[in-house]
Formats: C-alpha cells, structure tokens, sequence
C-alpha cells in the first residue's frame, strides 16, 4: 500500500484500517456432540420420553427471564412474521418511533431455521437427535456505551446458540464521542476526522479486547438463566468468529478528486486481476496440490450511484467500492481454514509453534486481522500501477544500459550486460519474474528455472549448470535493480519502482500495431 499512498499523497486526508461487520457466535459444544444432549438427560435425570415437555418448560423459563417483558411494557417489542423480515429496519423503526441514546432498542421475535433437538427411535430405543428444525430466536438490539449499535440473537430452544453482532466503525464513533473528536460520518464510514492517527490508535485497540469477558457481561443481560437453566451440566460457551470484514479506508480531500480515478481503477481491476492475481491477493500461494479445484470468480455490481467490484475465493472475498469521498477495500473472511496461523497445537499451549490451519476462534482474531490487512494492502498496490506518468521509455531505459555489478565493489567493478526487454529471451525472463504468483513469497533459482526452462535436468551435472545460469539472471536483475533479496532467505521479489515498467513492456508486447496507433493518435 506504501506505493498506492505516495502517489495520492496529495489527495489523501487521511486511511484507516479495522474492523467493520463482525458476526460473533457462542455454542456450547459439549451439546452438539453426537452424545451431548444425552449426556445432558442422564445428567438430569431426564427421561429422553419427558425430553419435549422438559425443553419446553425450558424455553419458557428462558423466555420469561429476558427483556421480552421490559420491552413490552416500553413498547420495544415486535413479532416477525417471517424469517426474511429485515430485522435491522424493525429495529431502527422502533428507535425512530422511541428514540433514546443509550440501552435497549428493541426486542424483536421470529421463527427461523435452526440447528435443534427432539426424540427419535434408534433400533428400538428412544434417543435424543441433532436435526435442522425451526424454533422461536429472540434479536436485542442496543445503543451499547462501548460497541455502539449492536445486536444479541438468542435461539430459545436446545442448544441455545447465541449470535452477536457489532461495528468497529460505530465502536470507534462511540470512542470519538467520549474523547470530544470531531469527525464527519456517512453510513458506516469516516468521510473526515479531525485527527486520523489517534483514531487508528484507538481502532487498533479493538484487537486488544477479553472477547470471553465481554460476551459474558452482554449474555447476563439478555439471557440472565444462564447457566442455571441447564441443571446439572452447567458447560460453558465457547465464542467464535462466524464473520469478520475488515475495511481499509482511504479518504480523498473531495468527492471529485477520488472520481476521477475510481472509474479507472475499477475496469483496471476487472480487466487485469485473473484468478491467479485474485488468489494471491487473498494468500493463496505456491501451486495447488494435485486433484485440488478453488472457487475464483469475480462480478461488477452497481451500489448507489457508483459500483462495487467484487473477488471471491473459496468462500472468502475482497471488494473494492466507493462511498463520497472514501475508497474502501475490504476483506470478508467466512472460511479461515483458508489461511494459516503461527501457533501451538490445540490442546498443547507451551509445544512447539507451526504454520497451522487458522481457527475460527476468538483466540486468532489478530490473526485474522493481519491476513486481511495484508489481502487489502496488495490490493491497493496492485491499483497504484494505473497511475504511472512516466513513458515507458522513460522507466525501462536504465534497464536498457550496462550497470556495475553491485556484488564486486567500486566504480572499476565489473559491468552486467544491458537489457533488451523486446528480444524474446529477455522478454521471457521479465514475464517470469513478473508473475502475481511470487508477490506473496517471492520465487527462488528453482523456482525461476522451472518457468524459463519448464522440469529439472535428470544429469546432477546439468542441473547444476542450469542453476548457475539463473544464478546468473538473477544477478543481472539485481544489478538493474528489478529484483530485490527477500533478507535471511534465497528468495527474490520485484522491487515496487519497477513493477510499473515490466507491466507497461508486457503490455507493449502484447499490443497491436492498431491498438498502439488508435492510442498515439
């Protein structure tokens, strides 16, 4: 993103980066386990025939300890029909129709599909089952001092799931507003703030939150029976993340200023980012194990009185829209077996660290926070190559004199040959080392033999011949500054000055003589 900002610098007020939607969910995992509920009977001493009358002396038990009652009698309380209602407008029509500052909104119930218990016969015998059904869910929604508008979805029913929802953007306005920060707001979006770096400090904050400790506050509030209600297996929640979008906002002084290039960033993006491009955006590095297929489509859409591109990958995505005068990237992650995270083995905290699968926990919420800032950052980069001024003349022609060798010293060195990006094997060489794919990792002297000369040599002597003569390409590149050396490791990554010159001489390369007129004219 660093090359993105140098170029807007001019223009740019102000970036902040954070959480935006974050969908939090707490089960109680001991009861979804295929024996759970069973468990939870004998621990009971519950016939499983006496199971439906016990759940639903439960559920009215539950009930009656909410807020159900309090928002009734405030006349904060609605029934949904349907499960398609939005439940957001119902809300903010109740704030609207009662409108207050602080506490609960509204208490709003409906019927929805949902993961639920009932008695089964099993080869004679009576047993308790987990099956898709659909029970009554109650949605809290509040004016909460610290998160802002937020919302708390309680199933009524066996196994009690629990759905939290919130904005860091609303958590950061509540901050601004206890601090006296003036700021101007649009949706959920900073169009200007008075400071931009003490608001990211508090952004970041967010990452320092005790989820658990939270949660527990908000769940004695609007499921104060717990865990009483569950006799005697009193289990805890555990609390994951089901969906988190982190957006990366990039004010421009006006509205004018960030138009002028939205419309061109967009149709670059649409044209140029092809799924392997969009898979390193998201992480996705190094080539896919044999048998393996990823889900890569992207779509334009229009929003408003502007449009949002949109990437996914497996489930996950990354979009790009504008709002006034914000450009905003973001990162939705649904699926975080996607990514990987530095950690100890579940179940062994003090073992040894590796790369393993990222979790949906609480615990890899910073985690999750880094790869999604990394994902929006290379996104902004790859945008800031369509703003180049300088001819293509003008960035290869260094590239196109002899330079020193920077590995023998002094200015009686030894020179490295010029290149020639238009010959066929320079050009392939440039083509190689430019690919999206090593933007993540960057390639190794295997790594590039493999693209310029495709399998390795069977003759150990061969092989090794062909290594030294990458070796050698390797340091041309180097001395003509196009390739830098990834620190304490044998990897090379295209240096961001030269980005915009190897993408302008593949595209000359591609091009037409008509196209190349049509475009001079």
């Amino acid at each position: 993103m660093r090359t993105f900002l140098q170029r807007f610098a001019l223009m740019v007020s102000g970036i902040m980066s954070g959480f935006d939607r974050v969908v939090f969910k707490g089960r109680l995992p001991q009861l979804y386990s295929p024996d759970g509920m069973n468990c939870y009977a004998v621990a009971n001493r519950l016939r499983y025939l006496d199971f439906k009358s016990h759940a639903k002396e439960v559920t009215r038990q539950v009930l009656a300890a909410s807020l159900v009652e309090s928002a009734k009698a405030a006349n904060r309380f609605q029934y949904l029909g349907s499960s398609q209602a939005s439940k957001e407008q119902a809300a903010r029509a109740i704030l609207e129709r009662c409108p207050i500052t602080d506490g609960l909104v509204a208490v709003l119930q409906c019927v929805e599909p949902c993961w639920t218990f009932d008695t089964k016969s099993i080869d004679g015998r009576l047993k308790i089952v987990g099956e898709m059904g659909k029970c009554s869910s109650l949605y809290h929604y509040f004016l909460h001092p610290q998160f802002g508008w937020m919302y708390i979805r309680l199933q009524t029913w066996f196994p009690f799931e629990v759905q939290i929802g919130l904005n860091g953007r609303e958590w950061l306005a509540q901050r601004m507003d206890r601090e006296g920060m003036d700021y101007q707001r649009s949706d959920n979006k900073f169009l200007w703030v008075e400071d931009w770096r003490q608001a990211q400090r508090w952004l970041d904050e967010q990452q320092e939150t005790n989820w658990v400790k939270e949660f527990e506050a908000l769940l004695k509030r609007i499921h104060p029976l717990y865990p009483g209600h569950l006799g005697r297996l009193p289990v805890q929640y555990n609390w994951t993340v089901h969906q988190s979008e982190w957006a990366t906002d990039v004010a421009f002084n006006s509205r004018a200023e960030l138009e002028g290039w939205y419309t061109r960033w967009t149709r670059y993006a649409f044209e140029q980012f092809d799924s392997v491009q969009v898979m390193r955006f998201l992480g996705r590095s190094g080539r896919l194990a044999t048998g393996t297929t990823v889900d890569v489509h992207s779509d334009v859409q229009a929003v408003e009185e502007s449009v949002r591109l949109k990437h996914w990958v497996n489930g996950n995505s990354l979009k790009m829209y504008d709002h006034g005068n914000v450009l905003r990237v973001e990162t939705t992650i649904n699926r975080p077996k996607e990514f990987r995270s530095y950690r100890a083995a579940v179940g062994d905290r003090e073992g040894p660290k590796g790369w393993r699968v990222m979790r949906r926990g609480v615990a890899d919420t910073h985690r999750r926070a880094e790869v999604s800032q990394a994902s929006n950052d290379r996104y902004l980069e790859s945008l800031a190559a369509v703003v180049a001024t300088a001819t293509v003349a003008e960035m290869t022609k260094p590239w196109t004199e002899r330079v020193l060798d920077p590995g023998t010293g002094g200015k009686n060195g030894r020179k490295m040959r010029a290149l020639n990006p238009l010959s066929a094997e320079d050009a392939m060489l440039l083509t190689a080392v430019s690919d999206p794919k090593w933007s993540v990792n960057g390639l190794r002297n295997r790594d590039l033999a493999a693209a310029l000369y495709g399998d390795p040599p069977t003759d150990p002597l061969e092989r090794k011949r062909q290594s030294a003569k990458v070796g050698r390409l390797l340091r041309l590149l180097r001395a003509h500054g196009i390739l830098k050396k990834v620190p304490k490791t044998h990897r090379y990554q295209v240096c961001a000055k030269s980005r915009d010159g190897l993408l302008a001489i593949l595209a000359a390369r591609s091009a037409n003589p008509e196209k190349l007129i049509t475009l001079a004219a």
